[in-house]
């Protein structure tokens, strides 16, 4: 039995034998043991080989693949100008973004440096006309989501987050001088929004917000917490729901950057989306003027109608995803080979293939008829809830039968197809939270028309 001396535990001759081998190295541990550790090797710290010498046989999603997902070519049934606005979309994001998303997607940081791209698109403010907005068609708009979202969920989430919901809420809900005075910047993308709903006890249950706004002289008195609020951490305007302490309501309220008493930073260790930077908003006693108080939010059931054009904008962000895994996978079956063949000769492979093929038809067009059910003014919550929820679940098996496909490299970000399955999880965790309230919504309307 060895015998501890001051907390030293004298060798054995066995650890004696290994320590004299010129390959192993000895250190003090405080524990009373050694810990063994090899010496680092001569190129230990060499970088990586590039991606074209390592592994030559495929092409890397920086060099995005052509978009071959529209079997039945659902692309007749865009309009000339929606086809338009698709390909500007298409072109922008495989020339700009694909070449660094996999690097920015590592960091957990955002390009900002893509943003005059993107502005350039003049799709932001979607379908709000004037004040310098597009004014596209709902469905060309949710054709744009889809596009940036095939080759990068987190800018479609930048874009939906700061257009759909932020900039919404200002058109529908702000006052003349409001609209004025910030929508020409926000759709330039000169001034970059966020929305304030989600709280740490409250996300799903959104309408039970803590957040209270206290009525001073001349304006109001914010103080709360918000979490999960993409863009936060670097908006210049901050559009925050809190819950009026004169009538117990839920209100709205323009919050500028830097305001004394506000805080956001960013939510560190996510594994998916780690491109958006969502953040805890805190918020003491935050003095928010009178005419930065949003006139046309007076309850919280005044939200649904910015949430019923978002709820389909977020439905086309599991198709955009699931057509970029098809492209990613439809090109790399056709150049990788086994056996002397290609695996795209292999029927098992051609199997999963055409399951992701036959699950992105039935999403887009589902997609689809949303659109026109809102354009047409007949879309339900229900309807908006179910389709999305189907939506988002067919992703998600699309997504884990291409990163199968892919073997080893579906687990590389290279490939888009392990970064793209990541990204889709908090979309699909979003809507899972709220599964039990999406299926009574959706169960109790079907049963209506029963």
């Amino acid at each position: 039995m060895e015998r501890k001396i001051d907390g030293f535990c004298p060798p054995s001759p066995a650890r004696e034998e290994k320590r004299s081998s010129p390959l192993i190295s000895r250190q003090y541990c405080s524990s009373s043991d050694y810990m063994w550790k090899d010496e680092k090797s001569s190129y230990f710290n060499l970088p990586a080989l590039d991606l074209s010498v390592s592994f030559p046989q495929a092409t890397p999603a920086s060099v995005f693949p052509p978009c071959v997902s529209d079997y039945y070519h659902f692309d007749e049934l865009l309009t000339p100008e929606e086809r338009d606005i698709r390909n500007k979309v298409r072109e922008c994001m495989e020339k700009e973004i694909a070449p660094i998303m996999a690097e920015y997607w590592e960091k957990a940081e955002f390009p900002f440096h893509i943003i005059p791209k993107l502005a350039d698109l003049h799709i932001s403010g979607g379908t709000i006309k004037g004040y310098g907005c597009p004014g596209l068609s709902l469905t060309a708009s949710a054709i744009t989501v889809a596009e940036l979202s095939r080759v990068d969920a987190s800018c479609s989430t930048f874009i939906l987050v700061h257009s759909s919901l932020a900039m919404l809420t200002l058109a529908l809900s702000g006052s003349e001088e409001q609209k004025q005075k910030y929508l020409p910047y926000l759709a330039q993308l000169k001034m970059i929004a966020c929305w304030g709903l989600t709280e740490p006890d409250n996300g799903s249950d959104a309408s039970s917000l803590k957040t209270s706004a206290t009525k001073v002289a001349g304006g109001w008195i914010l103080e709360g917490q918000k979490r999960w609020i993409g863009n936060s951490t670097f908006a210049d305007l901050l559009v925050i729901f809190a819950r009026s302490t004169v009538t117990n309501q839920i209100n709205g309220y323009i919050v500028k950057k830097d305001s004394p008493g506000l805080t956001a930073t960013k939510i560190e260790n996510k594994i998916g989306l780690r491109m958006v930077q969502n953040g805890d908003i805190v918020l003491k006693k935050v003095f928010v003027p009178d005419e930065d108080r949003l006139p046309g939010i007076n309850s919280f059931q005044d939200t649904n109608k910015v949430l019923a054009v978002s709820r389909v904008m977020v439905a086309w962000q599991p198709i955009g995803i699931s057509m970029g895994v098809y492209d990613m996978c439809h090109r790399y079956l056709k150049q990788r080979e086994q056996f002397g063949v290609p695996l795209a000769a292999f029927q098992v492979n051609q199997q999963k293939l055409v399951q992701m093929l036959s699950n992105i038809q039935a999403m887009f067009l589902l997609g689809w008829r949303l659109c026109k059910l809102y354009e047409n003014g007949k879309m339900t919550p229900g309807h908006a809830s179910l389709g999305k929820s189907w939506i988002t679940l067919r992703a998600r098996e699309t997504v884990a039968l291409g990163r199968e496909l892919l073997g080893g490299n579906g687990i590389l970000t290279d490939f888009l197809v392990s970064k793209a399955f990541c990204d889709l999880e908090p979309i699909y965790t979003c809507i899972d939270e709220k599964e039990p309230a999406i299926r009574h919504y959706a169960g109790c309307s079907s049963v209506r028309r029963c």
